[in-house]
């Protein structure tokens, strides 16, 4: 059967609303894309064509804020983004290895865990250590390839800061677009990434540039308090949802 042929009227109005729903949560605050939109499409596709799918998305729509990264991001999202590199085909050939049922099990948790992160209390300005942040880039990788997620350990660690928003949201949108052409490039090398995904990605790709400008304009315009309440509300309701639809 035709890979297209395969979904149901259904799906694909499922994949259009969540992926411009998703696209909005990114432009508004710089994250959520991956987490919001991969359990949904999983449950449509195979987990492996989900993560590709919107790595094809993130990895395009970085590009469109190319100037915005490199006057507002901090210095740490270069060291972040390199170790993000090193760890996405691990977690890509982990995914590879990973039961269908179970891999959509995890990715629906990982997706769970965003939701405790972004509501964890916030700390001081400084930069955290070598330490933390090699752990971050490291399992942001490992994220990336498993579930297109790089977002649950890097959120924390610039969302959970008191540096000014435009700074984190740069920093963040920074590593998601290696994240994301790190997990395009991983899955081309091991011949995962099919003709088909491709073109799915850009398929949706113009509901993700609608999607992201009008959250855009919605940046700003929110308080931090109302913001961090609501994409956690949305991250939390998307994970809960993907986990009753597996049980």
């Amino acid at each position: 059967m035709d890979f297209f042929e395969s979904f149901t009227g259904l799906q694909i109005a499922v994949a259009v609303a969540a992926t411009f729903g998703a696209a909005f949560i990114r432009g508004l605050t710089g994250f959520g894309f991956g987490i919001l939109l991969v359990p949904i499409l999983a449950l449509a596709l195979t987990p492996v064509e989900a993560v590709l799918a919107v790595n094809v998305m993130a990895g395009l729509v970085a590009l469109t804020d190319i100037r915005l990264i490199l006057r507002e991001a901090e210095k740490s999202a270069i060291v972040i983004s390199a170790l993000v590199v090193v760890g996405t085909p691990l977690g890509l050939l982990l995914l590879e290895a990973t039961p269908n049922a179970l891999a959509r099990l995890i990715i629906a948790l990982i997706a769970l865990s965003a939701f405790f992160a972004v509501l964890l209390p916030k700390r001081g300005a400084d930069q955290p250590g070598h330490l933390t942040t090699g752990a971050v880039g490291l399992s942001a990788g490992l994220l990336t390839g498993f579930a297109a997620m790089p977002g649950p350990p890097v959120v924390p660690y610039y969302v959970g800061r008191h540096i000014p928003r435009m700074t984190a949201k740069a920093s963040m949108i920074g590593i998601f677009g290696v994240a994301a052409a790190a997990g395009v490039g991983s899955g081309a090398a091991i011949g995962a990434l099919e003709w088909q995904v491709l073109v799915l990605g850009l398929s949706l790709f113009p509901l993700v540039l609608l999607g992201n400008w009008i959250g855009s304009l919605a940046f700003g315009k929110v308080n931090d308090t109302h913001w961090r309440i609501c994409v956690g509300t949305v991250l939390g309701a998307t994970a809960i949802a993907a986990l009753l639809k597996l049980v």
